[in-house]
């Protein structure tokens, strides 16, 4: 008798839709909460970058501009006579040249030229300066001299460093040379340190970040707050902050993102604040559970509409069985589950015998089937080879050599995928060449200069459809047993031929060979075409085909083989006529 205190199979069905339901949301709730959290992340990375990167661009721009005027002023022909004869018109030539200069620029604060005998020439009226017939005894002209001309911020020669930016300048120094190539003196080019800050406006490094610069002996060239220049302590703690790896540092919740400035020996530091990262983390898991409710609400509904039509034809099926069952031998089965599957169970007993003999023809069938897919399966994916793929890829990886990483995954993911090529047995002529390529590819990474190889396909055939799978293992053969035996490097070649109807296929090498002869097939008393894969392909092109299509192999030990396999031609559509090469 059917048990009738059994839950029914569509409260079952609405419970476990529910459960179902409920897990994916949590699970797509996990996903998308680090998901973008890890986009804004990126993004806050990405644009903290580029903004750094640009604005120490903008600071290396104008240092060369001041660099390239250094470099005029030096070089001017009345400048140096002056320097040479002390020519009271050129003093006045040099002066026009100075005011022209600054006139040009507002950042210029000053441009001072100092001769070796001591003569002195800026548009400043008062310097404080050391001074002497023989420049060369003074340690700052003596610096400048053997210098190598960097930008370095100073206090405008010998007035008091104040805490105050808008007094400060940044010197650039150069020796005034004659075309003789002898010293007649120094030309100092002092702009104002406040370039900086302006090249710095609209630098969004969130509430917290700043931005700072260091020069080579790890001094404070920028900081916001000038406390930074006077404290040794909070200098040392810029220092350390500099040794910091590029990125993100989840500890301080900070990126951190470094760029030199071209032409100087500064690094420039951006340090971006993510107090906003989680304020977006917040309302993406405020959304997540309010989309998660709304969906699960939603689901029920659906489960328990989906459950009473699942529930409806197997009622209906329950009532036909009972006609079908009257009068047979009742079989015993386990009568478990919800009420509905009880009482099918129950009816099925009933025709169990009938259908016993079916089911043990359908088994064999299906074990058959099994088979053939299990050996299909085994010839397209060879596990040495992708375990030997994934070691070469592993190895790229270490050595940090990703382009290459990139390549090989790119060639054995587009290998596989034209191996499966949907579940269907059938495939057209370029997708087979493909195949056979992506396999090449991946191999010659391997082998390098020991393997090279070339593809030709015949003119008009590329939409052909052939049974898949037919090259691929040919061209393994031709690797492990013929190339790779081989002293120095072997080629192998692959030709699509048109002759009449058929469609012709030509592997050849120039390995090790072997004699054909005398390697004999006991099965068919003919010569042996090699391993598992290519008397799978034999067989099924003479399923396919016929006994007159499939493999013929040509042999000569020394000099090579060439494998050729015949199919038909069916239908023409597209041309194909590349040429590929290894």
């Amino acid at each position: 008798m059917i048990k009738r205190n059994r839950m029914k199979l569509k409260n079952q069905v609405v419970i476990y839709y529910m459960l179902a339901s409920l897990g994916m949301v949590i699970m797509i709730g996990f996903i998308l909460y680090y998901s973008i959290s890890s986009i804004v992340l990126e993004e806050a990375l990405s644009s903290t970058s580029m903004a750094v990167d640009k604005s120490g661009g903008h600071i290396a721009g104008y240092i060369d501009k001041v660099k390239d005027l250094t470099m005029i002023i030096a070089k001017n022909s009345t400048l140096q006579r002056y320097l040479t004869y002390g020519d009271g018109t050129d003093a006045l030539d040099v002066m026009n040249l100075i005011e022209t200069a600054i006139a040009t620029d507002e950042d210029i604060a000053s441009i001072i030229i100092v001769g070796k005998e001591g003569q002195l020439l800026s548009n400043e009226t008062s310097l404080d300066m050391s001074m002497s017939d023989d420049m060369m005894r003074q340690s700052w002209y003596a610096d400048v001299v053997g210098g190598d001309g960097m930008p370095a911020l100073t206090s405008a020669r010998m007035r008091p460093f104040i805490m105050d930016k808008d007094h400060w300048v940044i010197s650039m120094s150069r020796e005034i040379i004659s075309e003789q190539g002898e010293h007649l003196g120094v030309v100092v080019v002092d702009f104002k340190y406040s370039f900086i800050d302006r090249y710095l406006e609209g630098l969004d490094l969130g509430d917290d970040g700043y931005l700072y610069i260091l020069n080579g002996s790890d001094d404070v060239v920028y900081h916001p707050d000038t406390a930074y220049f006077e404290s040794e302590e909070l200098r040392q703690t810029l220092v350390e902050m500099s040794d910091m790896d590029q990125g993100y540092d989840h500890e301080l919740n900070l990126l951190m993102h470094q760029t030199g400035v071209e032409g100087t020996d500064w690094r420039m530091y951006g340090i971006a604040s993510l107090d906003g990262l989680k304020a977006i983390r917040r309302q993406v898991m405020e959304s997540i559970v309010l989309v998660g409710f709304v969906g699960l609400f939603v689901v029920s509904g659906i489960g328990a509409y989906v459950a009473g039509r699942i529930v409806k034809p197997i009622r209906m099926l329950e009532d036909a069985m009972k006609d079908v069952d009257e009068g047979l031998e009742v079989i015993d089965v386990p009568e478990d589950g919800c009420y509905e599957v009880v009482s099918l169970t129950y009816h099925y007993n009933q025709m169990a015998t009938r259908i016993h003999h079916l089911m043990i023809e359908v088994a064999q069938k299906e074990k058959a089937i099994r088979s053939y897919e299990l050996n299909v399966l085994h010839s397209q994916i060879n596990p040495h080879f992708l375990y030997n793929t994934l070691d070469t890829i592993i190895w790229m990886a270490e050595f940090g050599d990703s382009e290459k990483v990139i390549h090989l995954t790119k060639a054995l993911a587009r290998f596989f995928r034209l191996s499966l090529s949907g579940g269907s047995e059938t495939t057209t002529v370029e997708n087979e060449l493909d195949h056979v390529r992506q396999y090449l590819i991946i191999q010659k990474e391997r082998y390098e200069e020991q393997l090279a190889y070339t593809i030709e396909g015949a003119e008009n055939t590329a939409d052909l459809l052939i049974p898949k799978i037919i090259l691929q293992p040919i061209v393994e053969n031709s690797i492990y047993h013929g190339i790779r035996h081989k002293d120095g490097s072997g080629h192998i070649g692959i030709e699509v031929i048109e002759e009449k109807m058929d469609l012709v296929f030509r592997v050849s090498d120039d390995g090790v060979g072997f004699d054909v002869h005398g390697s004999i097939d006991k099965k068919t008393k003919g010569p042996k075409l090699g391993g598992v894969g290519i008397k799978n392909v034999d067989q099924r092109l003479k399923l396919t085909y016929g006994e007159d299509y499939g493999l013929t192999i040509e042999s000569q030990p020394g000099v090579g083989t060439t494998v050729t396999v015949r199919v038909k031609k069916e239908g023409l559509k597209d041309s194909y006529g590349k040429k590929t090469e290894g």
